[in-house]
């Protein structure tokens, strides 16, 4: 997995060589029954996942931690291209009520012959802190992602 952090414009963006066709990979992360099977950081539960993945659909999740803290995340589909690209706001709201800034995840999947390309653009995040804070849970999470396609 390729990491690049951009402190520029405080961007995060992950790529990953998936060995699924990639209408397979698109439907992971639009399909609310296969988005529950990996969608969160390694070590988290999913609580709840709602998607109703359309331009100005909602998407929420709320997720619980080790320590048995419960965080929620949220937003908005802003396009969508099946199966190539999917772009959609990004809140999250703490256990301790604090809520951070909305920030836009883009998402593209580039198809190598069977097997698929994806991007992950998380931008527009308050500082390089806040940007770097998300590494893990997105490194977490697309580790699942892995793992749940390649099982077919």
């Amino acid at each position: 997995m390729n990491v690049a952090l951009q402190p520029a414009d405080h961007a995060l963006e992950l790529t990953r060589d998936l060995k699924a066709r990639r209408e397979r990979v698109f439907a992971a992360w639009t399909d609310p029954e296969q988005a529950v099977r990996w969608w969160m950081p390694q070590e988290w539960t999913l609580v709840s996942c709602k998607m109703d993945v359309r331009p100005g659909g909602g998407w929420h999740r709320r997720m619980r931690g080790r320590d048995g803290s419960v965080i929620a995340k949220w937003g908005e589909y802003r396009e969508i291209v099946s199966p190539e690209r999917l772009v959609f706001t990004y809140n999250t709201e703490h256990a301790d009520g604090t809520v951070d800034a909305e920030t836009l995840v883009t998402v593209t999947f580039e198809d190598l012959g069977g097997r698929t390309r994806l991007t992950l653009r998380h931008e527009a995040f308050q500082s390089g802190a806040a940007s770097l804070s998300h590494t893990g849970g997105w490194t977490g999470a697309l580790e699942r992602l892995v793992q749940f396609t390649s099982a077919d």
